[in-house]
């Protein structure tokens, strides 16, 4: 059986201008590999209300798991929680749970929870919220679409706190094999290899080291024992 397959959107204009260095997608995709669910896409949007949405109604269409990361904070153009709300056409407003964690939070820290960091309690109809044990505002889920903050610390303590209760498949693993060939070298037997071998996934990437170009040749499944003699008949061929 397939493993579950996962999409990530990243929303925020200071991704696409540059000025912030997105660190979430590499991170998601090493913790769902981990638990076996193949993270297939991921797209970047700025914030615009209209192709947020209609980038969440699209991948939530093409895969088990969305995971977004970005625009759930108390400004004016954190609009995330407002566009998954009218993606799967759901009201949206300040929750009791919600506002209780944050009421208790900034008490605890002598702040007032003012209108603008109210704006973190609202979630829409039906969400589930996901713990924030970094910052306390919540995450929440709708349907297949998980929604986390775009802070990085943030964000990987919300992955923690639902991949526990997320069913996945067989774990991906990976043997290397490291060629000082450049990609033009290897490729026509890499390709040969690749065909009888159809049921792994079989990559070639580039380096360059000390001046000279070389090649990571990488073979990807779920079966070690599988991978292991694959990679002993990949050495064979390239020892020849």
């Amino acid at each position: 059986m397939p493993n579950p397959t996962a999409a990530m959107l990243v929303i925020g204009d200071e991704i696409l201008s540059g000025r912030t260095r997105d660190a979430n997608m590499h991170h998601l995709a090493g913790e769902l590999t981990a638990v076996g669910v193949d993270l297939r896409e991921v797209r970047v949007v700025s914030d615009d209300r209209p192709a947020i949405i209609a980038a969440v109604r699209a991948l939530s269409d093409g895969h088990d798991h969305v995971f977004t990361s970005g625009g759930i904070g108390p400004t004016h153009d954190d609009i995330t929680a407002d566009c998954i709300a009218a993606a799967f056409e759901r009201p949206i407003d300040v929750r009791d749970d919600a506002r209780a964690l944050l009421q208790a939070h900034y008490d605890a820290s002598g702040k007032e929870l003012n209108a603008a960091r109210l704006r973190m309690a609202r979630i829409p109809d039906g969400a589930m919220l996901i713990d924030n044990p970094v910052s306390v505002a919540p995450g929440f889920t709708l349907g297949n679409v998980h929604v986390m903050a775009g802070v990085p610390s943030v964000f990987q303590a919300m992955v923690a706190s639902i991949l526990p209760a997320m069913t996945g498949g067989a774990p991906l693993q990976s043997r290397t094999l490291p060629l000082m060939q450049g990609e033009g070298d290897v490729a026509a037997r890499l390709t040969a290899f690749a065909e009888q071998h159809s049921d792994l996934s079989v990559g070639s990437y580039p380096f360059q080291k000390d001046g000279q170009y070389g090649t990571n040749l990488v073979l990807r499944g779920s079966d070690i024992a599988q991978l292991d003699s694959a990679l002993l008949a990949l050495k064979k061929v390239f020892s020849a």
